[in-house]
């Protein structure tokens, strides 16, 4: 997982309420080895007809937002199944961030976990970004993850929410066992510590790891 600080990208207005992930990727993809990418699924149904041709009212089939790497959706945006190959699908794109006022619980976690930003603000907020977007001859936002506020050009700035473990975590481009793989150190010298002042706790666990006889095993 990369390292996330300030980021300024296009950003793509992605518009509707409830948009699962059965859209973002529909199912029939997963079946596919994920090492041949999963960004040409991202909205399949969404931008491409049956036949294979793109849509061109969808927005990513739009210039310049083909080359958006942030989305900025409405309420409830990622709901539905716990499929990780929808967060796959935006990684494999190029998305960075997404934008929206609530996101699907799974589908946030997963964002989290795999490197892409899901930055929680109003839904007012949400709304004024993406009529900008829609408008703009440049639609680029810049996303300050130290300060967790998002930038439209000279624009006031606003404020995102974001746990503060998660934000350690994009910061030093970690998941939670990198985050505490990098504690080893601080780790080991408690379980030290600890065995000096509780020796027998220490020995306990020994015997149990080894199946040596004594406290905590049955002969």
């Amino acid at each position: 997982m990369s390292h996330f600080r300030d980021f300024r990208a296009i950003a793509a207005p992605i518009e509707g309420v409830n948009v699962d992930t059965d859209q973002i990727i529909p199912a029939r993809f997963l079946k596919f080895d994920r090492a041949s990418g999963y960004g040409r699924f991202l909205f399949h149904d969404l931008r491409f007809e049956m036949e294979g041709r793109e849509r061109p009212e969808f927005i990513l089939n739009r210039d310049p937002f083909r080359a958006a790497r942030i989305l900025v959706a409405d309420e409830n945006f990622g709901c539905g199944s716990s499929r990780e190959g929808a967060v796959y699908a935006l990684g494999d794109y190029g998305i960075r961030v997404v934008i929206a006022p609530r996101f699907g619980d799974i589908f946030y976690n997963n964002c989290l976990r795999n490197g892409v930003l899901p930055a929680l603000i109003s839904v007012v907020d949400a709304a004024a970004l993406r009529k900008i977007l829609h408008a703009a001859s440049d639609p680029s936002l810049t996303v300050d993850l130290p300060s967790q506020t998002i930038r439209y050009g000279d624009g006031e700035p606003i404020a995102f929410s974001l746990d503060a473990f998660w934000r350690d975590c994009l910061l030093e481009g970690v998941d939670e066992i990198g985050l505490a793989l990098r504690q080893m150190p601080q780790i080991e010298a408690f379980e030290q510590a600890l065995a000096a002042r509780r020796p027998w706790t220490a020995s306990a666990c020994q015997r149990r790891l080894t199946g040596e006889p004594g406290l905590g095993t049955v002969e």
